[in-house]
């Protein structure tokens, strides 16, 4: 059946005006009851798509037939050999490489549960993650086993196998580059993990092993996903089979419309897929929809990035505002053959229009801007594909309402700024083992973002920025991205953030951060730049320039890291 509102609930009061601007073939409702499970998708689209190949890295390429084998070894070895149960967790430390998916759907398929971790997680935050969600077993990429090494003995992981970058490259390919990863680069830190087993091993013993029917059903878990911790100590969101599915049947009711009849053959998939806006858009969509995703293993090596480009004629490309501008910076980038290109989706952070236009001039491709959260799995917003960039995130994507309230909780009028709030068969059962942390973020079925933003007369949303990073200037909201928007215009302006920054005469004044493009870009040209577009009180008074700024992996400006910085300051 449809996911449709209740006449009981509480969403039944959001006047759906959006419904009116759906593309022609976009469904108001999806039903995310078609699949019991990823598990069920997957096994689906593995049959269905069996001579096509699925994912491609470093020239090497698996087909959905040889996923389907690989990872019903894994899942097989997990049930056999590891010792595990369906609802353990099983943490994935890997960047874009052909493992992860492997292990990935090996361990869903066995009816386990993923904690997708960051490779370049401290000691201190891997030790956090892996008590926190009491994962028992961990893949992990051999360059950075000498940081878990570390915190072992202060987890409960009963498993540890170890892979190297080359290991499903084939066997030349892939002896050359672990190669030199280990003694030429020397990016391999020594480790020693006494019952550690290797990852290839592994899936050579589970090829000879039968996995169990496993009963994976639409409320059991499928991630603990975790937030950032910029605001903090990080926090898993509990994201059930149904979240996942219902997101994956969103993103591709929206999206499949618009590209008629043509297939997605080649999807670019540069952000992590650990990361839950590549999971699902890039990784979990284009799996069911039988397309080979590229994936980059490392994007911020910018001219081989492009290189890379340059062998495919690729359809979807999916990244954040970073990615998108560095690319546009790189040499050779606008020699790309983008005759293929049909979607160019921006989400993660705010895409600047600056940007945009750019981007639509370089490629002949509109970058459409998304917007969602860890905790809604994550798309809640789209613009129309091919929709010209308007600035906002779009309109709530189907089976999903969307509202604007105010801290007390009461729905505001079109245009109206407050929290955008959601509700969707996508948003999540709550944090893993913080009911306080729930209790916060969750009203009824309804999630408080903690974005803060307006909706129009047409239902298009708008974000101005995360309550946390606003700035309050004599007592006048200021909202970053605007700012970030304006000063990113100046032809001389690379990169830029904008802070608070403290000020004993209006409390807080604005702060910007600058990477430079021109090496002659002055800070009072550019301030008077954003005094040409912006009302006095949000000017920057300040301006630092730096070499780069601090980013999360996927490429998010880390404003609260560059705030820190005053804090640190001594008088602060």
């Amino acid at each position: 059946m449809l996911y449709t509102r209740n006449k009981n609930e509480e969403s039944s009061r959001v006047d759906r005006i959006w419904l009116q601007q759906y593309p022609a073939g976009v469904p108001a409702d999806i039903d995310p009851d078609e699949y019991a499970s990823l598990k069920e998708m997957f096994e689906e689209a593995c049959a269905k798509h069996r001579a096509l190949p699925a994912f491609t890295n470093m020239g090497a390429t698996l087909s959905f037939a040889q996923l389907d084998e690989l990872s019903r070894a894994f899942g097989a070895w997990l049930q056999h050999m590891g010792g595990l149960v369906p609802g353990d967790r099983v943490a994935l430390m890997m960047p874009n490489i052909l493992q992860y998916p492997v292990a990935l759907f090996g361990a869903l398929r066995a009816g386990m549960v993923i904690v997708n971790t960051n490779p370049l997680y401290t000691a201190r935050e891997l030790e956090h993650q892996l008590k926190d969600s009491g994962a028992k077993a961990i893949v992990i990429l051999e360059n950075f086993t000498h940081v878990l090494q570390e915190v072992l003995p202060r987890s409960e992981l009963k498993q540890v196998l170890v892979t190297s970058v080359g290991d499903l490259l084939g066997l030349m390919r892939g002896f050359i580059v672990n190669f030199v990863l280990r003694h030429v680069r020397k990016q391999v830190p020594a480790w020693n993990i006494p019952g550690a087993l290797r990852f290839k091993g592994a899936l050579s013993m589970g090829l000879g092993l039968k996995l169990e029917p496993v009963a994976v059903g639409p409320q059991d878990i499928a991630f603990l996903q975790y937030t950032g911790g910029t605001t903090g100590v990080a926090k898993a969101a509990v994201l059930t089979h149904r979240n996942m599915v219902a997101n994956v049947l969103q993103s591709s009711a929206w999206i499949k419309p618009s590209l008629q009849t043509q297939r997605i053959g080649v999807v670019i998939t540069a952000l992590p897929l650990y990361h839950i806006f590549s999971l699902t858009a890039n990784g979990l969509l284009f799996m069911r929809l039988g397309a080979r995703n590229i994936l980059i293993t490392n994007p911020r090596d910018f001219p081989a990035f492009v290189a890379e480009l340059k062998k495919f004629k690729f359809q979807f490309i999916s990244g954040v505002n970073t990615l998108f501008n560095a690319l546009l910076h790189t040499p050779g980038f606008e020699s790309v053959d983008f005759s293929a290109l049909r979607v160019s989706l921006g989400g993660g952070m705010a895409v600047q229009g600056v940007v945009a236009a750019r981007w639509k001039k370089v490629t002949g491709n509109i970058l459409t801007q998304a917007w969602g959260l860890t905790e809604t799995s994550p798309a809640a917003c789209i613009n129309p594909i091919g929709l010209d960039f308007n600035g906002s995130i779009g309109l709530p994507i189907s089976s999903t309402d969307v509202s604007i309230r105010n801290d007390a909780g009461n729905e505001l009028a079109v245009n109206e700024v407050g929290e955008i709030c959601v509700f969707g068969p996508q948003v999540m059962r709550g944090y893993w083992n913080r009911p306080d942390e729930t209790e916060k973020v969750m009203f009824g079925d309804w999630l408080r973002t903690g974005d803060v933003g307006r909706m129009d007369s047409r239902g298009f949303v708008y974000i101005e920025d995360r309550k946390k990073d606003m700035i309050l200037v004599s007592g006048f909201n200021v909202y970053p991205n605007e700012v970030e928007s304006v000063a990113a215009e100046h032809p001389g302006v690379l990169e830029v953030a904008a802070v608070a920054q403290a000020d004993e005469n209006s409390g807080e004044v604005v702060a910007l951060f600058v990477v430079k493009k021109d090496p002659n870009l002055t800070a009072e040209a550019l301030i008077a730049h954003c005094r040409a577009a912006l009302t006095g009180y949000k000017v920057p008074k300040h301006v630092y320039f730096r070499s780069e700024l601090p980013k999360t992996n996927v490429g998010k400006i880390l404003r609260r890291a560059l705030r820190d910085e005053f804090r640190a300051q001594p008088g602060t």
